[in-house]
């Protein structure tokens, strides 16, 4: 217990930050590294490296992914907008350099190499994104001669256009998906669902046109036919694996499994531990998010309130696609699942975004004086 008396940052952190929401993200964090012991060694022997390479890196990264989330955790609002500037800034200019010193891999050139380890920019631009454009549309409401509505849609074209040239189109279907669900949270006018709507259909009729690998996972999706080796050994890890699972270390498909480390990692935790382990799995991604709008619901910001819910939108909505493509229920994309896939730049990212919403969600003076039941009918406190 911290005492009333204690005013140190520490303490006062511990007090106003919401723990059940910390604590389903530190249990993620914890499942990601353990995880890694089932899905990592086949690939490390693949390629010829030490069976726990990829254990180790996942543990090295896993430090600063705990220090970032904390350490972002106890900024106020206000320095939680200055920081994703920042950070916003500083994707903007990597996804830049990705186009003349990116590293190519599968068609895409996603990745610098910094040091010995691969940065990859897309995942940093996400939660820096979503506190701006919150920001954007909180200050169109609050002050109408502030254009935040178009420079919210200019700022999403600058990143959509960065991640498409690199070509990168389940990134920029996350982050549309995510900044369209603010613009209808900011109060978006029919007029305007309509035209983006209209956009977005057009959008995704060229990339389907113009792009060979785009169309080509369409179609296998929809047809079966083609070259779906990952997809369909996925599948048949979870069938293999069954409500209680092979067992730790007794899964056998995940050894010709080739992203068994990372996009299909959710296909060896089901082979090995069973669709009941996943389903308890899926059930703390859930936690997050509805925790999440539930705390955003009380704030009375319109910023911290719409950052807040972008930002578990944003979580879910990757979680929903990575589980998506492991069941067969969405095209193949490489997504990683956040805090359980290997990937450095993913989990530290993955790590600012929720370290925002830690700081978001905290308790303060100037929230909402009200209690909630449920997810949206508030009862005002009684007088103190």
């Amino acid at each position: 217990m911290v005492s009333r008396a204690d005013k140190s940052l520490l303490a006062e952190w511990w007090r106003t930050i919401d723990k059940p929401l910390l604590s389903a993200l530190l249990f993620l964090m914890l499942c990601g590294f353990l995880m890694s012991f089932a899905g990592s060694p086949p690939v490390a022997e693949r390629i010829g490296v030490d069976e726990f390479h990829f254990t180790k890196r996942h543990a090295i990264f896993l430090v600063p992914t705990l220090f970032i989330m904390i350490g972002f955790s106890m900024l106020s609002p206000k320095q939680v907008r200055r920081a994703a500037f920042i950070l916003f800034a500083f994707s903007v200019l990597a996804l830049l350099a990705t186009l003349f010193i990116g590293s190519s891999a599968k068609g895409s050139s996603r990745w610098i190499y910094i040091a010995g380890f691969t940065l990859q920019p897309s995942e940093f631009v996400k939660p820096a994104f979503v506190i701006i454009t919150a920001w954007l549309f909180a200050e169109n409401s609050r002050r109408p001669d502030i254009p935040g509505n178009l420079f919210s849609i200019i700022l999403f074209g600058i990143v959509a256009a960065l991640l498409i040239v690199q070509p990168d189109f389940g990134q920029t279907m996350l982050i549309a998906i995510v900044w369209g669900a603010l613009f209808f949270m900011a109060g978006m006018p029919w007029m305007w669902i309509m035209v983006l709507g209209a956009i977005a259909v057009v959008g995704m009729l060229t990339a389907y046109l113009m792009f060979s690998h785009v169309a080509s996972r369409i179609n296998r999706f929809i047809t079966g036919e083609g070259d779906n080796y990952q997809v369909d050994r996925g599948i048949d890890a979870i069938v293999n694996g069954g409500w209680l699972g092979q067992g730790p270390g007794e899964g056998t498909v995940k050894n010709i499994l080739p992203d068994s480390h990372t996009d299909f990692l959710f296909a060896v935790i089901a082979e090995e531990f069973g669709i009941i382990a996943c389903m308890l799995l899926v059930g703390i991604f859930a936690f997050v998010v509805l925790r999440g709008l539930s705390k955003s619901l009380d704030e009375n910001d319109a910023y911290v309130r719409m950052g807040a819910s972008g930002l578990v939108l944003l979580f879910g909505f990757q979680s929903m696609i990575n589980i998506g493509v492991n069941l067969k229920l969405l095209p193949a994309k490489g997504m990683t699942l956040p805090f359980i896939s290997y990937g450095g730049s993913s989990m530290i990212a993955m790590a600012m975004g929720m370290g925002f919403l830690l700081a978001l969600t905290r308790s303060r003076p100037e929230r909402r004086q009200s209690s909630s039941i449920g997810f949206g009918i508030h009862i005002p406190k009684p007088a103190e």
